[in-house]
């Protein structure tokens, strides 16, 4: 990891370049998921089938997954990992359900004639993108299908890449347990293309949800509009705020749970003890040596992992803020204290029994959330994601007379004579 003092005169511009995390396309990614799109737009399921059988190698006697091969996957797991699962299906749900219960219901207000309110709907139909290859994910499909499930989503259309001829059982008995409607054998850009136009095969769907590699998040960038998405994911990212008093194994173990995920994983650890960094930095190389992907650890904290040395805890505080991370861990001696203070980040653990492990896939609180800064203006994933509203308004007569006036002002002076119009006409009639 890179060693950086806020004392130090080129800080500010050193900081200003981590800041510029962000992961943007290149033209040639952009132009190879272009072509796809328009392809499966044009030539449906011809164009899945081709795309399928180039990327994953395998081609599928069906491109929907079947309830027999669902049922199957059951017999092909294990027990006791079966039982996590559910466990993890519980937890997350009663979040959720408690989420759903404090979000802003259908609601009218009435006051001299008028009926103001909104109407709280859910979407139709939702696509959730879950990564396949040679890693499961059972987790991602619970932290994205159980939200929509309790929102009142009726259609959850799931894809996953047929990787191998096969998508994992955990991933389909995991699909099962929260609610998916009908799962199909896609991965990649062809998938998002499917999902947001349709093919003969593949119902075309409202929002789509999930994290994907960088041609999956491509393709959801170029066909938002046509349909909604939930946010554009960039590599998994972890920033630690420690004190002298937290355990520099703790803190080595979790910089570490996230470098696995991807080399371009980001970890920063921001301290104002020295000690303490010196002790992370030996535990992180005992730490290592005993992990099974030791490469892609090396890469990921040669490349983007970085140790903030600061003055004080409140300058840890403010370049935390600053950077607005996906996971943002305290362990320092009073997290309770130093949270009012967070402003920008997408999960908060406090205090040293917290991992980001825990978030990962039990402790209920959704694992999807925003990366590469994009916390300062996007939330975590979640039930109102899958929530639409609508205006409702009502005027009668009388109110309408009142307020006539104002309104036919207002639209002239906007030029919009029509505007001024469609109010006066109903003045005058009796």
């Amino acid at each position: 990891m890179k060693t950086l003092k806020t004392s130090g005169v080129a800080f500010p511009k050193q900081f200003s370049k981590i800041l510029e995390r962000s992961h943007t396309n290149s033209s040639k990614i952009e132009r190879i998921v272009q072509t796809i799109l328009q392809e499966v737009r044009r030539h449906g399921d011809r164009a899945l089938l081709k795309y399928t059988k180039k990327f994953d190698s395998h081609l599928p006697r069906s491109l929907e997954v079947s309830s027999a091969e669902i049922k199957a996957s059951y017999q092909k797991i294990q027990p006791q990992a079966l039982a996590s699962m559910k466990l993890a299906a519980k937890r997350i749900e009663n979040f959720h359900r408690l989420q759903k219960s404090r979000l802003s219901k259908t609601w009218k207000m009435s006051s001299d004639g008028i009926l103001l309110g909104e109407q709280i709907s859910p979407l139709k139909r939702v696509g959730i993108y879950v990564p396949g290859g040679l890693a499961t994910y059972p987790s991602t499909v619970l932290m994205n299908a159980l939200p929509a499930r309790l929102a009142g989503v009726k259609e959850i259309i799931m894809v996953s890449p047929w990787t191998q001829g096969q998508i994992s059982p955990y991933t389909l008995a995991a699909a099962e347990l929260a609610g998916v409607t009908r799962i199909f054998k896609l991965g990649g850009a062809q998938a998002i293309a499917a999902l947001a136009y349709g093919t003969k095969s593949v119902p075309a769907v409202d929002k789509i949800v999930g994290p994907g590699n960088i041609y999956v998040a491509t393709a959801k960038r170029l066909v938002s509009g046509k349909v909604g998405i939930d946010m554009i994911a960039g590599p998994t990212e972890v920033v630690i705020v420690a004190d002298e008093k937290a355990d520099p194994s703790f803190v080595a173990a979790d910089l570490l749970s996230q470098a696995e995920h991807d080399p371009q994983a980001f970890c920063v650890l921001i301290t104002s003890s020295a000690t303490l960094a010196k002790k992370t930095l030996e535990a992180l190389r005992r730490q290592q040596k005993t992990l099974t992907r030791g490469s892609i650890l090396k890469k990921a904290l040669q490349g983007q992992g970085f140790l903030l040395l600061t003055r004080h805890i409140k300058e840890s505080i403010e370049l935390a803020n600053q950077l607005a991370p996906e996971h943002l861990e305290l362990q320092v001696k009073n997290p309770e204290e130093i949270l009012p203070h967070i402003q920008n980040a997408g999960a908060i653990f406090l205090g040293p029994h917290t991992p980001v492990a825990v978030g990962d896939y039990l402790a209920g609180p959704n694992h999807v959330l925003p990366t590469a800064g994009t916390a300062r203006f996007y939330s975590p994933l979640g039930v109102s994601d899958f929530l639409k509203r609508a205006s409702v308004i009502q005027f009668s007569k009388e109110a309408l007379k009142t307020l006539a006036p104002d309104v036919v002002r207002l639209a002239n002076l906007e030029g919009l004579t029509a505007h001024a119009a469609s109010v006066a006409v109903r003045l005058k009639k009796r």
